[in-house]
């Protein structure tokens, strides 16, 4: 089966994906921090049970002990499970479909962390195959919730509807012109994050940024859903406008096409310098400079990822190794 970061959707030039996250706690047991492996697995065989008594057979269930560190932080680099996830062994363990559209975290921050990811902007779809498991869930399981508060979490900052919804848009032009900054300043003042996707938050690689809501208490899903929407449209209305007025110009050209060029003749390849490279080729590619899919960008971006490609090519001993084999995938996928 194809992966979900295969397909395409709605503003997919701009947005590269939604995710929608919900975070939940049983009332009778401590949060994961305080809680000891024992009864991690009591609350993970509680969920696994619910889910597959419930009828849904479309989700695997792997303990995280079973995997090995670069399987799980290739996960998280795929953006399945949280980096901090990661780093979960014993007593923690996860729900993931076949696509890996869908995971449940179980015992991460919280006891259950519900997932859902999109291709493009699709909030309304991915809040809603969230909620069809939680409700499934709500049935079955005694959450820990207060009438006043909402849902009880590990972090007081998510209490209430306990929802972060993040959207990856890719910014190039807005990036280069150095608008970031003020574009975060002006929207954390709604309850809007910006921040890198990948590497550096504040100059990320590929000029790919989460677009976040940072308010879960006195708004419904509704309201926090469609003020993100909202702010990632005029996001992407920008973008497009900044792309424009520049892709088209003879020296941006030139960037692109020598971007191209070294992605396709590269023996080499650093996660550092594909990034910077393939961000390049995609502002080409979705403005018709060159005749690229986005969505065959898009996978290399998530499947070039170091542990990633360590995990698909076992055996590769050095940085030097994986470069190069990063280096003959980018060549055969980009010439072919």
């Amino acid at each position: 089966m194809s992966k979900w970061y295969e397909t395409s959707g709605p503003q997919g030039d701009i947005v590269l994906s939604t995710r929608v996250m919900l975070s939940r706690n049983l009332k009778d047991y401590l949060f994961p921090s305080k809680l000891d492996a024992e009864g991690k697995k009591q609350v993970a065989e509680a969920v696994k049970t619910a889910i597959f008594e419930g009828g849904n057979t479309s989700l695997s269930f792997i303990e995280m002990k079973d995997l090995t560190r670069l399987q799980a932080v290739s996960l998280a680099e795929r953006h399945a499970i949280s980096p901090d996830f990661a780093d979960r062994n014993e007593g923690s363990a996860l729900l993931i479909s076949e696509d890996e559209s869908m995971s449940i975290m179980l015992c991460e921050e919280d006891h259950i962390k519900i997932q859902a990811a999109q291709r493009g902007l699709d909030l309304e779809k991915a809040f809603a195959r969230c909620d069809e498991i939680d409700s499934l869930l709500d049935e079955k399981l005694n959450y820990a919730f207060d009438e006043k508060m909402g849902y009880l979490t590990s972090r007081p900052t998510e209490l209430g509807t306990a929802m972060r919804a993040s959207v990856l848009v890719h910014l190039p032009e807005l990036t280069a012109l150095g608008q970031i900054s003020r574009l975060a300043s002006t929207v954390s003042k709604l309850g809007i994050s910006i921040t890198g996707a990948y590497g550096n938050r504040v100059r990320p690689a590929g000029d790919i940024y989460r677009v976040s809501n940072c308010i879960t208490l006195g708004i419904n899903e509704e309201t926090a859903l469609a003020n993100l929407k909202s702010i990632v449209m005029q996001l992407v209305s920008q973008e497009r406008s900044a792309e424009e007025k520049s892709v088209k110009a003879p020296s941006q050209e030139d960037k692109i096409y020598r971007a191209l060029g070294v992605l396709q003749n590269a023996r080499l390849l650093s996660t550092a310098e594909f990034m910077e490279m393939i961000s390049l080729v995609r502002l080409g590619a979705v403005n018709g400079v060159i005749d690229i899919p986005a969505e065959k960008i898009d996978s290399l971006i998530v499947e070039m990822q170091p542990a990633t490609l360590s995990v698909k090519y076992e055996g590769l001993e050095s940085i030097n190794e994986r470069d190069a084999k990063r280096a003959d995938e980018v060549r055969s996928r980009l010439t072919a």
